[in-house]
């Protein structure tokens, strides 16, 4: 593509994004889906443009945007809120990533006629939840907080499974050996090193920013700093991600934390970003964002309808399991209307796409199968979880059915919790259709007549 007009398409992108942004405030339309219509028109569709000319700068765009997005996405989480949320971000997280696994670990097998790791590994691969797509689509969405971040913690926790289990599981597929213990300890060791690393670096920084913003032009030393963090831990084979997350949210946290006993070795105070450093942020992930799931469109493929078809039966598949796997890792004290969106927000993307290359790269037996099948899936789950979120907000009777499929998966629950979560589901399911204030008073009304 011609330079100046690679330019032009990269401003009119800009322009088109922030159109895109307004359309899903006032109509329900996700931008993301959107943005990915644009690449697949000019990519697939048109052939104006194909990955290969992007060159070695896209796995870069795409690494630079995960990094962005996990870092902006721990800037709005609070430790309370952290706190409430831990719990069943670990217990969603767990069961999505192996019921999934399994499950299209076994579609793999007898459908795709993969051998046994393999299809766990292309399960593995499609275990997680995109970052990219979920943190931008949850802080659009009327949710309490907790229910956003435990979303937000799954997005980036489950990176870290697909990618120890995927490559273990590769592996496997050509020595013919699952070693357990191994990827125990891969993943035990990536998340507590990754998570120091990244605090640490966090606290370092903030003590840092004092002297820095005496320096003309310095906005975007603290991202160039979290780029160096992500790469550090990746570089000793830790989760980048993970870190990244982690600064992210300790440096918002920063002056919660109480550092009486380094006082007498540190003159300056540990400080967070400010409300212009917030917004810069917010921005640059803005861009990034439109950019990556343009490139998302460009970059898939449609050789064989066989697989593209079982690929849509995939991700059919993967949206069924999630409304139980929602009921089942979640709180009852936890609205049925988060439950709901909760069960849609199963989105692939980045980690699915890098690890669905690497069997081909590595000679896996069936990789051509699983890169064309993670490909499809990432498009289809993506365009489900778009069109779907806004109907289950928005759509009394669309809420009100996937309401009803929740409130099926928890036939083991019958507590008094669970009993007041039905009794009032018909007023949480479409928690954006009615005003809060006005049902409350309804509420009220109906319980003084009675």
């Amino acid at each position: 593509m011609d330079t100046a007009l690679a330019i032009l398409v990269i401003g009119i992108i800009i322009f088109v994004s922030h159109w895109f942004s307004g359309i899903f405030e006032r109509y329900g339309i996700p931008d993301v889906l959107l943005l990915m219509m644009i690449g697949l028109l000019v990519g697939p569709v048109l052939g104006v443009v194909s990955p290969a000319d992007f060159g070695i700068t896209a796995p870069m765009f795409t690494t630079l945007t995960l990094v962005f997005i996990l870092f902006e996405g721990g800037l709005g989480l609070k430790l309370n809120d952290l706190k409430e949320a831990i719990g069943g971000s670990a217990s969603i997280t767990t069961i999505n990533f192996f019921v999934t696994m399994i499950v299209v670990g076994a579609l793999g097998y007898f459908i795709f006629r993969l051998d046994l790791p393999a299809a766990l590994a292309l399960g593995a691969i499609l275990g997680g939840t995109s970052s990219a797509v979920v943190i931008p689509m949850v802080r659009q969405i009327q949710l309490t907080e907790e229910s956003r971040t435990i979303l937000i913690l799954e997005s980036a926790i489950s990176d870290v499974l697909c990618i120890v289990f995927a490559l273990a599981l590769m592996d496997a597929s050509l020595s013919g050996e699952v070693k357990v213990g191994q990827i125990i300890g891969k993943i035990l060791s990536s998340f507590i090193i990754a998570s120091i690393m990244g605090i640490l670096g966090a606290f370092i920084w903030a003590i840092l920013l004092n002297r820095i913003r005496t320096i003309k032009n310095s906005i975007f030393t603290t991202p160039a700093f979290v780029f160096v963090v992500y790469a550090v831990a990746e570089q000793l084979g830790y989760s980048g991600a993970i870190a990244a997350l982690l600064f992210g949210i300790t440096l918002a946290n920063i002056e919660q934390f109480s550092f009486a006993f380094l006082k007498r070795y540190i003159e300056q105070k540990p400080i967070s970003l400010n409300e212009t450093e917030r917004i810069f942020m917010s921005e640059v992930v803005f861009l990034f964002k439109s950019m990556f799931f343009i490139y998302i469109g460009i970059s898939m493929q449609f050789g064989n309808i066989t697989d593209l078809l079982l690929s849509l039966l995939v991700t059919a598949v993967v949206f069924a399991l999630r409304v139980p796997v929602s009921a089942a890792s979640t709180s009852s004290h936890i609205p049925l209307a988060d439950k709901s969106i909760m069960a849609i927000m199963v989105p692939k993307g980045l980690a699915a796409a890098v690890l669905a290359s690497i069997p081909v790269q590595m000679g896996v037996p069936g990789g051509e199968t699983i890169k064309n099948v993670t490909y499809a899936v990432v498009l289809f789950s993506i365009i489900f979880t778009s069109i779907l979120a806004p109907l289950v907000t928005r759509n009394r009777a669309v809420g009100v059915f996937y309401g009803w499929l929740v409130r099926a998966s928890m036939f083991w629950r019958r507590t008094p919790a669970t009993a007041a979560v039905q009794a009032n589901s018909s007023q949480e399911v479409s928690p954006q259709h009615e005003n809060p204030t006005t049902t409350d008073e309804n509420n009220n009304a109906e319980s003084s007549n009675s």
